[in-house]
């Protein structure tokens, strides 16, 4: 399988590393206004707990638990058992960046309460994922190297749900962050002003890192799109 240039890999170069940059960038930049918002204190002087807990019970929902975590930025909701997991840095923390974060995840919360399209959508591919990422590319290099176009289609469909999950993540993560600000802003759980302004910039920092992750994906899709379909020229 020989493409591009004198052995380089043009579209590797062109579309994969400046995705991989923009990841990276993205990372960083999370990373780092974490930092900074988890040292300015909520004047509310409410906890990354009690900020999740003010958001569930914005949404009237009682069946989810809200418990603690081991890391740092495992913040995640589990729908399966209905709990809500915050960080050791978040669950304690009156800071913003804790308010935000928390919130933020009790926001997943309320999109399952809901049915929210985009997450059940999410949810329902999961398991295809999981299989399409270790057997599509497999079968679409099995395709190539046996003349079998249908088979490389077959595996680039199935690798492309890998970009379908990122892309309905996506959405997923900027309707949490929207709930989440909507509920802060609502129930004063920061100060207003820059208080609140400043659990904006967290959210929208970790919003980034998804949009990078679409961009990767598709940036990984195209380049194997171009690569197996180059045998038909």
């Amino acid at each position: 399988m020989r493409y591009g240039y004198y052995g380089i890999d043009i579209y590797y170069l062109l579309l994969v590393i400046p995705a991989v940059i923009l990841s990276i960038v993205a990372q960083l930049r999370v990373k780092s206004v974490y930092r900074k918002m988890s040292g300015r204190m909520s004047s509310r002087r409410l906890t990354g707990a009690q900020a999740a807990t003010a958001v569930l019970r914005h949404y009237g929902i009682a069946d989810v638990r809200v418990e603690r975590v081991a890391g740092k930025l495992t913040d995640h909701f589990d729908p399966k058992s209905g709990v809500i997991r915050l960080s050791e840095g978040v669950y304690d923390s009156c800071s913003v960046a804790a308010v935000g974060i928390a919130a933020h995840e009790a926001g997943h919360a309320a999109q399952h309460a809901e049915g929210y399209a985009p997450i059940r959508v999410r949810n329902a591919i999961v398991p295809v994922c999981n299989i399409a990422s270790w057997v599509g590319i497999p079968l679409a290099i099995a395709g190539y190297y046996l003349s079998v176009e249908p088979l490389i289609y077959v595996g680039l469909a199935l690798y492309s749900l890998i970009m379908i999950f990122h892309l309905v993540t996506l959405p997923t993560e900027l309707n949490a962050s929207k709930r989440a600000l909507s509920v802060i802003q609502e129930e004063s759980l920061v100060g207003e002003g820059e208080e609140y302004k400043d659990a904006k910039s967290m959210l929208t920092a970790a919003a980034m890192t998804y949009v990078a992750a679409l961009a990767t994906s598709l940036a990984s899709l195209l380049r194997l799109i171009l690569i197996f379909t180059r045998r038909r020229r």
